[in-house]
């Protein structure tokens, strides 16, 4: 049995593994309140094989209300204790995550002024906070070791303490937010000390989430400083997770697919190397294959590894590798597991669309009596469709026009930095063949002659411009390998999601002059919800690209396209040898029947696919059960 999945111990205490399920948004709350939801979320992490799982970042003091529904530890005790129950018969230990976002959090909740070391504007919301006086910094030392004293009270094995990228305990141990002329500024991680040490009297189990470079050389905290600083507190806590970022930083603190897996192992390597042993350190960044977790822990990188978003994308991971089964992979796409904006999104997964609602949605796995069903379309819907058919019992056929499978998930892995949908395709594909599934490719699908799904995805949508003797490829085309004439190419991009982005940087990188049009006045707007807006531009100035923003176009000639201004309804011209399509796509309807699924409905992303897919295969089980 490996290191990664065999049992290990912890402060005296038995880990049945050493993946760890971290803390992190879910918006699961009811109010300010452990819900339900919660319970099962964890419960399923427990189940799966996790050897600890850290509850949702709790606010030690009603001053801190960073998101609606962030949960307030003083309200948590029925909750804790509800998911430690759950979670118990699993041999899982749970911790209570503990924190204050101070000026990272909001006034739109408690509307009172945010608290900090200093008065420094924060950079994302460029609020002013208020400086914490000898009152506040008490109040929060004892907001920490009250909730401690709960969490354990509660049943709780211990506590994990946020001193991360959105942590008030942060920003009091960094230059770039500390400015103060007291003991607190002269010895910035004097808060700290005194948060552990108070937390320490719980008697639990006593982790740290620790900020160790916040990517701001010239005042922020380096790995050096870091590794300095993580010695000292060695002698205080029984884990430490090395973490990147600050505010000052973007998306490096939730990176998407465009940064390797395990970006944080160099980091880690040093602090385990700082704190000599004294410590036990926990591998973090985007950590998602197992191979790699293992890799780290044979390393003497860490000792346990954190892999929450592979467990958000598969619960099963520690139970899947230790039988050496495949594990759902993630895409680290952030699509729906990055929640932490003004829609109250609940935390989920493209792949695995159970995740979040475990209370809602019922599991696929049952047994149905066997019916012969027919699946019509080989992409993320109608494998997903076939897939849990399959495990229920039925006899499947699965029919694909092209000649082979993952429709447009193959499709969006050719795009610039997202190969690791490819991943998702494989494994769909992997699991349809090894259940069973007849797979026909080639195959034209006239008509239904049994209880069938239909997933036949789409077709390339309307363009609400001329065209005078243009040339116009359409994205898919582009991908599955359509030729380009030479010269300036043009990406027209309404939508402004990944595809425009990406399509225009990988044009770019082939050394093509390259343009892309977008009538926002950023460049693929959408993808502030995932974290990439700001990087993808970056991206895109770096290779070259042309950003024509605020743009709407209108013609496209044979050498160049007309742009008219989105505000002044100015027209100008750009050079253009070839227009990419990147619009709306339209539902394929050459086919009907009455369970759809997917893009044959409404095109959206591979979430709605696949989440759909597994509805209509339970639709049709259901179905078949009053036959």
């Amino acid at each position: 049995m490996s290191a990664l999945t065999g049992p290990a111990e912890l402060a005296g205490r038995a880990l049945t593994s050493r993946v760890l399920f971290g803390p992190h948004e879910t918006n699961l709350a009811r109010g300010r309140v452990f819900s339900d939801r919660h319970v099962a979320y964890y419960a399923r992490r427990a189940a799966g094989g996790a050897g600890i799982v850290v509850t949702e970042t709790a606010s030690v003091h009603d001053s801190d209300w960073p998101y609606e529904r962030a949960p307030l530890a003083a309200l948590c005790g029925p909750g804790w204790r509800s998911t430690v129950d759950a979670c118990r018969p699993h041999g899982t230990i749970v911790l209570a995550g503990l924190g204050h976002s101070g000026s990272q959090g909001s006034t739109a909740f408690n509307q009172s002024a945010l608290w900090a070391p200093s008065r420094v504007p924060d950079v994302a919301s460029r609020e002013l906070p208020m400086e914490m006086e000898d009152t506040e910094i008490k109040a929060l030392v004892a907001g920490f070791s009250e909730a401690a004293a709960l969490a354990v009270e509660s049943g709780m094995d211990g506590v994990e303490i946020d001193a991360g990228q959105y942590s008030l305990l942060r920003q009091f141990s960094s230059g770039l937010t500390n400015q103060r002329g007291d003991e607190y500024g002269t010895d910035k991680s004097r808060l700290l000390r005194e948060v552990l040490g108070a937390v320490r009297e719980s008697g639990g189990i006593v982790g740290l989430r620790l900020s160790c470079d916040e990517l701001a050389p010239w005042a922020g905290l380096t790995p050096e400083q870091a590794a300095v600083l993580a010695r000292d507190l060695a002698g205080l806590v029984d884990y430490l997770v090395p973490v990147r970022g600050s505010a000052m930083s973007g998306s490096a603190t939730k990176p998407d697919l465009h940064v390797e897996p395990g970006f944080n192992r160099e980091l880690c390597r040093q602090i385990t190397e700082a704190v000599e042993g004294r410590t036990v350190t926990v591998l973090q960044g985007s950590v998602v294959e197992p191979e790699q977790a293992q890799q780290a822990l044979d390393d003497g990188v860490a000792g346990l590894v954190e892999m929450t978003r592979a467990q958000i994308a598969d619960p099963d991971l520690v139970v899947k590798v230790r039988a050496g089964a495949a594990v759902r992979p993630c895409v680290l796409s952030n699509q729906k597991c990055r929640v932490r904006d003004n829609r109250n999104p609940i935390v989920s997964c493209i792949s695995e669309p159970r995740s979040g609602h475990e209370t809602g949605d019922p599991a696929p796995e049952g047994s149905d009596s066997p019916r012969d069903v027919l699946v019509v379309g080989g992409g993320p819907a109608g494998l997903e469709a076939a897939r849990v058919l399959a495990m229920r019992g039925h006899q499947v056929e699965l029919a694909e026009r092209s000649d082979s499978l993952g429709g447009m998930l193959r499709v969006a892995a050719k795009v610039g930095g997202r190969s690791r949908f490819g991943k998702l395709a494989d494994w769909l594909e992997s699991e349809v063949r090894r259940l069973g599934v007849r797979i026909s490719t080639g195959v034209e699908v006239t008509e239904l002659d049994r209880p069938s799904i239909v997933a036949t995805g789409s077709l390339a949508g309307p363009r609400n411009y001329t065209i005078h003797n243009g040339t116009i490829v359409d994205v898919v085309d582009l991908l599955a390998g359509a030729e380009l004439p030479d010269g300036p190419v043009v990406v027209a991009d309404p939508v402004g999601d990944f595809v425009g982005v990406g399509v225009a940087e990988l044009l770019a990188s082939q050394g093509r002059q390259t343009a892309i049009i977008s009538q926002d006045q950023v460049i693929g707007t959408q993808l502030a919800l995932t974290g990439d807006l700001a990087d993808a531009n970056t991206r895109l100035q770096q290779a070259g690209v042309t950003l024509a923003k605020c743009s709407l176009l209108r013609e496209v000639h044979a050498d160049h396209v007309v742009l008219e201004d989105s505000f002044t309804a100015e027209r100008r011209e750009l050079p253009c040898a070839v227009l990419i399509h990147c619009g709306h796509r339209l539902p394929d309807e050459t086919l009907a029947g009455p369970v759809r699924a997917g893009d044959c409905v409404a095109p959206r992303t591979v979430h709605e696919a696949i989440l759909e897919g597994r509805r209509a295969a339970m639709v049709l089980s259901a179905e078949g059960a009053k036959v």
